[in-house]
């Protein structure tokens, strides 16, 4: 198959296209597309955010590979295109996380296989049906150096991420930055109003949790942060 994209054309060797739809299925429309693997979707009466399971596209920041995933899903998903969502879980920021149906194509699968995002393997439990499809089309894109993998030494999502998130936290809590550090976390200065973190976005680890913990640090509730 024949894509274009931008100035460039590319033949894809489309795998595994015709992946079944099974588990919790639900029907619904797409009402918008934020980044390479966030859209909304309106399900019966809800509007729901929904995570592309399994996946992980280049943060908006990394340019301009961001700007080109989302565009790309964009194509893939216009507003008004009907879809099956199979739902894997409810994430801690409330989103829906699913693989993503036109009729029986995966869109999940399609973006691996076009280079428009890479395989989240800390996740790939969820996508059991289309594992080795993934798993292929990522390593094909590889070979062929599409899209995110044309570069040299290409960033992974999560590695940007961690990046950028420390940037905002300090080793010791200063004085004079006292106001500006979270109470939740007194072993450590993180700045109140930081984005959604998870462990693996830190360096720290056992710390003293207090609440509200708006981080979701101390899942056991024991008052003990990243203990794993």
């Amino acid at each position: 198959m024949l894509l274009k994209f931008g100035f460039v054309t590319i033949s894809v060797l489309l795998l595994a296209q015709t992946l079944p739809v099974v588990g919790n299925n639900l029907n619904g429309t797409v009402v918008s597309v934020g980044d390479g693997d966030t859209i909304r979707v309106k399900t019966g009466n809800k509007t729901v955010t929904v995570r592309l399971a399994c996946i992980d596209a280049p943060e908006m920041k990394q340019n301009p590979w961001g700007q080109q995933s989302s565009a790309r899903l964009k194509q893939l998903l216009p507003v008004g295109q009907g879809i099956t969502l199979r739902s894997v879980e409810t994430d801690k920021y409330k989103r829906l996380v699913a693989e993503i149906y036109v009729g029986n194509r995966s869109i999940n699968v399609n973006m691996v296989q076009e280079g428009q995002a890479v395989v989240y393997r800390q996740y790939l439990k969820g996508c059991p049906q289309s594992k080795d499809s993934l798993l292929q089309g990522e390593n094909t894109a590889k070979q062929q150096r599409l899209a995110f993998w044309s570069q040299a030494n290409p960033v992974m999502p999560w590695d940007f991420r961690h990046r950028a998130t420390q940037k905002t936290t300090s080793q010791a809590i200063q004085p004079q930055q006292q106001n500006n550090c979270d109470p939740s976390y007194p072993d450590f200065c993180l700045t109140k109003n930081s984005p959604d973190l998870d462990c693996r976005d830190i360096s720290q680890r056992r710390f003293k949790v207090l609440p509200p913990d708006p981080h979701g640090f101390d899942r056991d509730g024991d008052g003990i942060g990243c203990e794993k």
